[in-house]
């Protein structure tokens, strides 16, 4: 084997008249993906859940197969489609007549935050960072968690935020980068601080130095209690 062969490390051993039917190969997978999310709908370019991001996955597995490697026909790729397509199509009937179907294939949507503070047991089951969490957050305008009334993790990992109006906002843990964010093991002065691990909302008197009674976390911030600025 020649070292630095051009020939071979662009095309191997393929003749170069090859990358016009790689051209070719790669139109077909390229109208069959067009055609599948035509007939899967328009949640297919949204947002996906686990079940839709698996579909997809297993569609460009046998898209790229197809596509670049000679020896794999294009009738069964085809097959493989059209499969998906009615594998999808019987999944959404099967989720629209039985719940338990629907929570086995999408998930169930779980309420993250309630009443301005982190639904603990619930979050710390799901696979999401508290810096992706805070950031989602950050980008619907929320500064500390006192100004949610609500917020539910969704299927497609969307988070949907319900907010106290100004006059009920209540102190909460401040999810602004941690660099704005003091922390304290004993309290500096009186007032409402928040755990930094679990949001958890105490009133301390100055001097004080008191494990949280949620989570036995010893690290807290001063609890914000700023209304939203539309």
């Amino acid at each position: 084997m020649k070292a630095f062969d051009l020939h071979r490390m662009a095309l191997d051993k393929a003749p170069l008249e090859f990358l016009g039917e790689v051209a070719l190969r790669s139109l077909y997978t390229f109208i069959l993906v067009f055609i599948f999310l035509k007939l899967t709908g328009r949640r297919g370019v949204r947002q996906m859940s686990l079940f839709e991001v698996l579909i997809i996955l297993t569609l460009g597995s046998a898209a790229g197969d197809v596509a670049f490697y000679d020896d794999v026909p294009m009738v069964p790729v085809f097959v493989v489609f059209v499969t998906l397509a009615l594998l999808y199509r019987l999944a959404m009937w099967l989720m629209a007549h039985s719940e338990k179907m629907e929570d086995l294939l999408e998930g169930k949507p779980r309420n993250i935050i309630e009443e301005g503070e982190l639904a603990w047991e619930k979050l710390k089951h799901e696979n999401m960072t508290e810096f992706e969490f805070f950031m989602e957050l950050r980008l619907r305008g929320v500064e500390h968690l006192g100004q949610v009334r609500l917020a539910i993790l969704e299927t497609n990992g969307q988070i949907s935020v319900y907010f106290y109006p100004d006059e009920e906002v209540r102190p909460g843990l401040s999810i602004l980068p941690s660099y704005c964010r003091e922390r304290f093991v004993v309290i500096p002065e009186a007032g409402y601080y928040a755990c930094m691990n679990c949001s958890e909302v105490m009133e301390f008197s100055a001097g004080d130095r008191k494990p949280c009674p949620r989570c036995n976390h010893h690290a807290w911030v001063k609890a914000s209690t700023a209304t939203r600025v539309t």
